[in-house]
């Protein structure tokens, strides 16, 4: 019994001390976060809120073509000690304003009545201070909103006379009404609204498209259960390693040299793109003789003819300046002819652009992809038919100091050109050394034929890469991209589409992951590549998914992108934000409309697609 009391003391003092540890972490979460009930409970706060409340309910989507009338009433401000003599003003036909004072001191309130209008219209009423020149008058407002004319076509309403405003001639109280002209029609901020709305559209597809394109490859390489099954020897890892940047800087100049000479022959008009012809013609045949169609009997040829390999290389980066000059000319010249079309060549002008800006890059990824392909396979080959242990063992470590000089420099490189580092010595130099030498030590436990998990490895790093970016919202990405290339939906266009591969590379890695692994065990046991693999046993049980992350990415750009138009990065974003600024809240009322439209229709749509595919 005792027991149990002891045990019932213990709970509630438990119990107690939580529920104080919580109360003071929510107290204290109240201070830092700054919650004040006062301020909302003020008129002005609460005034405010509903005119704001109010202008979002009514969107600004028809207007009238409108006939402006203007009535004046005389008055004397202030009232003279004689008799009060006023001038007669002529009216418009059928309407008249009348005051309930002819004359008046500053700062007190007279009755306005009006008769005559339409129904509905809305009056604003000034007061006009006289002045000898009527082009110096002006309209001091004085009613803080219009007076809306009652069904009958009239309106009463009191107001206060401006301080300060006397004269002895008399002045005037102005009532201001637009008369309706014409029937409804879509108001300008309809017309800004769809214009950005449909930009905002295609910047979602083209965003969603790149970000597709790319994401796809990339998945591969996250994908666990695909790279897991990828190992290479460990002296053949570091050749891999330390000849992966020659490839690169090869790859990089040679396409930027070649392909940028053949991409302007073609643009300079110099010579006719027709007499180049026989350059794709060539690199095509090239590649049919060496067995195009079996990336092994490719390899083993380019290992045994490297002058056959270099061939191909440099026809290969002629052909793609050529095609991306080829591609650049034919745009202009559809976008001179085309009329209403011209976008079409715009079109292929700026693909053709984008390949030839892009060449070193891909002359970078080729050259590398080739310097691994063939350092992978002669390296391999060499550890296997070096009888000597002495002579395998020096080739790794000479590798292993290459391979580590080649993984600490490289990063060392980035930081100090990030960080304007002037001692490259100290920075670049001495660090990629000590690697060097650390890494060839290692190697010196390490047996050169040990298999070492590389597809882990690049997994890894993909993933980490991926966690990276997605980490980075797209707002802030939209703000880099717009200091690059301008505010615009360009800048959006960059920032959704790096966001896209980051999210559809993670989504699409861990579909990958989930797939039967029956098909790829009764692929693999006929004897296919890995590629042969992937094409028939991967790619067909992930089409169906792969399609809905896609139509269900594009629902999120399409939102993401009214964010990123906030930095500048275009779309109905951008509109909305202007309009928030400039507190014009019935126009920011249509693009939010536009943006809920949009949104629920896609959901609907991209869920329809979805059940017919999966």
């Amino acid at each position: 019994m005792e027991d149990k009391k002891q045990s019932a003391e213990g709970r509630f003092i438990r119990t107690f001390l939580i529920t104080v540890v919580i109360v003071t972490v929510f107290a204290y979460g109240f201070e830092v976060t700054d919650i004040d009930l006062e301020e909302p409970k003020q008129e002005r706060r609460q005034s405010q809120l509903v005119n704001v409340i109010r202008a979002l309910a009514r969107p600004d989507l028809v207007q009238y073509e409108t006939e402006r009338i203007e009535v004046n009433a005389p008055i004397l401000v202030p009232c003279p000690e004689g008799e009060v003599s006023l001038p007669d003003l002529s009216q418009p036909d059928g309407v008249s304003v009348q005051l309930s004072e002819a004359c008046a001191e500053p700062r007190s309130e007279i009755t306005v009545t009006g008769s005559g209008f339409d129904p509905g219209a809305e009056a604003l009423i000034f007061f006009v201070p006289y002045k000898e020149d009527v082009a110096d008058e002006v309209q001091l407002p004085l009613a803080n909103r219009p007076v809306v004319v009652d069904s009958q076509g009239e309106f009463e309403t009191t107001v206060e006379l401006r301080s300060g405003r006397t004269s002895e001639n008399p002045q005037q109280v102005r009532v201001v009404v637009n008369r309706r002209t014409s029937l409804p029609q879509p108001s300008a901020a309809v017309y800004e609204t769809i214009e950005k709305i449909i930009e905002t559209i295609f910047l979602a597809l083209i965003a969603t498209a790149l970000g597709t394109a790319l994401s796809i490859p990339v998945s591969f390489l996250a994908a666990r259960n695909l790279m897991i099954q990828v190992s290479s020897l460990f002296g053949s890892l570091m050749t891999l390693v330390a000849v992966a940047p020659i490839g690169w800087l090869l790859g990089w100049w040679l396409f930027g040299l070649i392909g940028g000479w053949g991409a302007e022959l073609i643009t300079s008009g110099e010579v006719p793109a027709v007499a180049f012809l026989w350059v794709p013609a060539l690199l095509f045949s090239s590649l049919q003789a060496v067995g195009s169609r079996d990336s092994r009997s490719l390899q083993a040829a380019l290992v045994r003819n490297y002058g056959l390999g270099l061939l191909i290389a440099l026809l290969a980066a002629l052909a793609v300046g050529l095609i991306g000059g080829v591609g650049q000319v034919a745009g202009l010249g559809l976008t001179n002819i085309l009329g209403p079309f011209a976008f079409l060549g715009n079109f292929l002008y700026v693909i053709s652009d984008a390949l030839v800006i892009l060449l070193p890059f891909i002359g970078g990824l080729i050259g590398m992809s080739a310097a691994v392909s063939l350092a992978g396979g002669l390296s391999e080959s060499l550890l296997r038919h070096l009888n000597s242990a002495v002579l395998s063992k020096g080739f790794t470590v000479v590798m292993a100091v290459l391979a580590g000089m080649v993984l600490v420099g490289v990063p060392a490189l980035f930081l100090a050109w990030l960080y304007e580092f002037s001692n490259r010595w100290m920075s670049v130099g001495a660090p990629a050394l000590m690697g060097g030498i650390i890494l060839g030590i290692a190697s010196l436990f390490m047996p050169a034929d040990r298999p070492m998990p590389t597809g882990l490895i690049i997994y890894y790093v993909t993933r980490t890469v991926l966690n990276v970016l997605r980490a980075i919202e797209p707002l802030i990405m939209a703000i880099v991209f717009v200091v690059w290339v301008g505010i615009g939906p360009f800048a959006g266009v960059l920032a959704l589409t790096l966001h896209t591969i980051a999210s559809l590379g993670k989504l699409y890695s861990e579909q990958v992951e989930n797939i039967s692994q029956g098909p790829i065990e009764a692929i693999t046991a006929t004897g296919a590549t890995r590629l042969q693999t992937i094409i028939y046993a991967v790619i067909p049980q992930i089409v169906p998914p792969y399609i809905a992350f896609t139509i269900y990415r594009w629902d999120i750009n399409v939102r993401m992108s009214t964010i990123i138009g906030f930095a500048g990065g275009g779309g109905i974003g951008f509109l909305l934000q202007q309009n928030l600024n400039l507190l014009k809240y019935r126009q920011a009322s249509v693009q939010m409309l536009a943006i809920a439209i949009v949104v629920a229709s896609l959901d609907y749509i991209s869920a329809k697609i979805r059940e017919r595919i999966i």
